[in-house]
């Protein structure tokens, strides 16, 4: 009961965001406003009072990443792998494995984890957060570049934009901030705390209200084998493997539980953008989007109840 509790109310926000554009309530356009406050105040006033004030576990960041990072990594070799046995072309391989490892940890993932496992979650999902963007936008921008030979530009001229829209995330910038923060000891002003905390609450329905109407432009269409091969990988493969790791690693339960729940979550719209980008296997990294996300409310009460279980 207390699982269902947990994830009902996430899947039936999410329900609601896509309700209200499938019935007309509200447009399809709506979806850049909500995702702007969502994105630009909202959850970044979240995750700078969670890192702030939140107690961090002992652990090493590198435990966290080599768990997270280590899984990723497998799968994108997995997936790259695939893609040959699916006999797609060489250029659709990083696509692909952006498809299977990209995870929606930012619209579903926080408020997610923030639910099952509390404040104490901030600190290892905050160092997830920091690397998780610009590792994998330069992985894929590189590894594309490398397939395409014939691309101009040096390594830098690719780099450098990713660099300068990174400095400019304000999910970033507020990790960073909380960090900085953090440090000096001062904690918050109980007025400030309190104005920071009301934007925070906004931050988890606001942004799952703005997955939900993302969802609808969304479609399982093209390729349905390269679809639930993406949807296998992300779902199933990445958190099994970040499980492995976490335990090799002997990470502590809770922060465990934070790599396994980021590792579950399926496949979000970065992955799309960047596949727009390409005009790479757009259509079937928009199935394994809205497949994926819909096999999640399956799959991720089960990852609560076991991560939940596990750090008692």
């Amino acid at each position: 009961m207390a699982t269902v509790l947990i994830v009902a109310p996430v899947f039936a926000l999410i329900a609601a965001g896509y309700a209200a554009v499938l019935f007309r309530f509200v447009s399809e356009t709506a979806n850049k406003g909500i995702s702007e406050f969502a994105f630009s105040i909202a959850i970044p006033a979240l995750l700078f009072r969670t890192v702030v004030v939140s107690e961090f576990p002992a652990v090493s960041a590198f435990q966290v990443w080599g768990a997270y990072y280590g899984a990723l990594a497998l799968v994108w070799i997995a997936a790259l792998l695939l893609s040959r046995l699916l006999r797609q072309e060489r250029e659709d391989g990083p696509v692909f494995a952006i498809g299977s490892v990209y995870g929606n940890i930012v619209m579903l993932g926080i408020p997610l984890t923030l639910s099952a496992l509390g404040s104490q979650a901030a600190g290892p999902m905050a160092l997830i957060l920091s690397v998780n963007t610009p590792l994998l936008w330069l992985c894929g921008t590189l590894q594309m570049a490398w397939m395409d030979r014939k691309r101009s530009g040096s390594a830098a001229s690719l780099i450098l934009p990713i660099v300068v829209d990174l400095a400019r995330n304000p999910i970033m910038i507020a990790i960073g901030l909380g960090l900085l923060w953090r440090l000096t000891g001062l904690g918050l002003h109980p007025v400030v705390d309190k104005t920071v905390e009301l934007l925070a609450q906004a931050g988890s329905p606001t942004a799952l209200i703005a997955l939900g109407i993302n969802l609808f432009r969304f479609e399982i269409r093209g390729a349905k084998l390269g679809v639930v091969a993406i949807c296998a990988l992300k779902l199933l493969a990445m958190p099994a493997l970040a499980w492995m790791l976490a335990h090799l690693l002997q990470l502590p339960p809770l922060v465990t539980g934070v790599v396994v729940l980021f590792a579950a979550m399926p496949t979000g719209a970065n992955a799309y953008i960047f596949a727009i980008q390409y005009q790479r296997l757009v259509n079937p990294v928009s199935g394994s989007v809205a497949l994926g996300t819909m096999l999640a409310a399956a799959t991720l009460p089960i990852m609560v109840l076991l991560v939940t279980a596990a750090s008692r």
